[in-house]
């Protein structure tokens, strides 16, 4: 790869961050769950289970629809990785998915008021899209860097997300905010508008990536197809000799699922335990994302002084502190503190741990691993959202449930911290001469 098709390489990968990131800020994070607060009766939703009927409140069902989405993609993640792989689909399936997440999001729009089951159905086909993409979008890392180079573009492109997510936040902050200079007629109206915004923004950003990132011809395909469940098993049983990376994925396993769990259910916290506006939800929310950019690029520069595993160490030190801190916040402030230090440490716990993963994966296999990786996010994340779910429909408060994510943080630092990272990255280059 010459270097300009390399600049222009970058370029387009960093671009799809900057375009699926209105997805995670404005959908996952900030403005959906808010809404899809507005959509469940006062009372919860009430259900029945044969001569049972039991209702849920609006966080617990908002806690499981998550799960829910993440469970297809997590069913889906290792046919899609293994078959990119075994035909250079990279792009293709890249751009697939993009669609699909387009298409969810813009039909968010059209959910009104009482329509909760529709809007919890159109957020799991955009996050079926929006996550079924990362896989192929994150398994062309390895490919268009190596080395140190890893880090650096891996920090960049999440720097790049938070920018352009951060920016699509801000532009649906004002339609909400002042909905009469938009020729929109109240905040409903500039709620569902935001998400047809959110929906083109992923589709136009996205063009540079679907030019200039394209499958390399240098990286031969594996050759093997491993199919559905049984294909998981089979990546699982190939992973499992590669020691070091298989303990990251466990360590990983459980840490991102805390830190997916905090991302998805903060502002749900906000609204019901401290009683925030929807207004100083989303200033919080655009105040993390612009200063997780700096965040990301600090950690990246913590990753060359020190190491990229010493640089996550110190983010999950942080993460379990701030579980405990958010169980005693009393108001909006505290609430801001909080958001400050996510900031701070979000872009850099999340670049550093794509970058370390990728530098330990066999590059004929990037997609393959990556789907796998998609597994550990995606699917072992559905019990982070549950345990949230469970515990604030039993005790009626999001402060236990947050708290209880501490685990998580905890018990993947001390998987981390068995890591040998560099004995990980001499078995990627030398596979044949990998030990059980």
């Amino acid at each position: 790869m010459n270097t300009p098709s390399k600049k222009l390489a970058w370029f387009g990968w960093c671009a799809y961050d900057w375009a699926n990131s209105a997805f995670a800020t404005v959908v996952l994070a900030a403005v959906l769950p808010v809404y899809f607060l507005s959509l469940v009766p006062d009372g919860g939703a009430s259900f029945a289970l044969g001569e049972y009927r039991f209702t849920l409140n609006g966080a617990s069902l908002w806690g499981y629809t998550v799960s829910l989405s993440v469970l297809f993609v997590a069913l889906l993640a290792p046919y899609l990785g293994a078959i990119a792989d075994s035909r250079n689909l990279r792009r293709p399936m890249l751009i697939i998915f993009c669609l699909i997440g387009v298409l969810g999001t813009c039909l968010l729009a059209l959910v009104g008021p009482g329509q909760w089951l529709a809007a919890a159905f159109l957020f799991t086909l955009g996050d079926i899209g929006f996550a079924g993409g990362n896989i192929f979008y994150n398994a062309f890392l390895p490919v268009l860097a190596s080395g140190e180079e890893i880090d650096k573009l891996s920090a960049r492109g999440f720097a790049w997300g938070y920018a352009g997510g951060g920016l699509v936040l801000l532009l649906v902050f004002f339609m909400i905010h002042s909905p009469e200079y938009f020729g929109l007629a109240d905040k409903i109206m500039a709620t569902r508008a935001g998400f047809l915004l959110t929906g083109l923004w992923w589709l136009v950003f996205a063009l540079p990536a679907f030019i200039w990132v394209r499958d390399s011809s240098f990286v031969k395909p594996s050759g093997t197809v491993h199919k559905g469940l049984r294909g998981f098993f089979r990546t699982f049983l190939e992973i499992r000799p590669y020691r070091d990376l298989w303990r990251f994925l466990l360590a990983f396993l459980l840490f991102n699922d805390g830190i997916q769990t905090i991302i998805v259910v903060s502002a749900v916290f906000g609204r019901e335990e401290l009683g925030m506006s929807q207004a100083g939800i989303l200033g919080c929310f655009l105040m993390i994302q612009f200063v997780a950019v700096p965040g990301a690029l600090l950690f990246e520069r913590i990753a060359v002084r020190w190491s990229t595993k010493a640089a996550i160490m110190v983010c999950l030190l942080f993460f379990a502190l701030l579980t405990v801190y958010a169980f005693f916040m009393n108001n909006a402030v505290e609430f801001w503190i909080l958001g400050l230090v996510v900031a701070l440490i979000l872009g850099g716990s999340q670049a550093m741990s794509r970058s370390l993963y990728g530098s330990m994966i066999p590059k004929q296999k990037s997609a393959e691993f990556f789907g796998f990786y998609a597994i550990s996010s995606k699917f072992a994340a559905i019990l982070g959202p549950i345990t949230f779910a469970t515990i604030a429909g039993i005790t009626q408060s999001t402060r236990f449930a947050i708290l209880a994510l501490i685990f998580f943080f905890v018990m993947g630092a001390l998987l981390l911290a068995t890591v040998d990272v560099e004995r990980g990255r001499k078995l990627a280059e030398n596979p044949h001469g990998k030990s059980g």
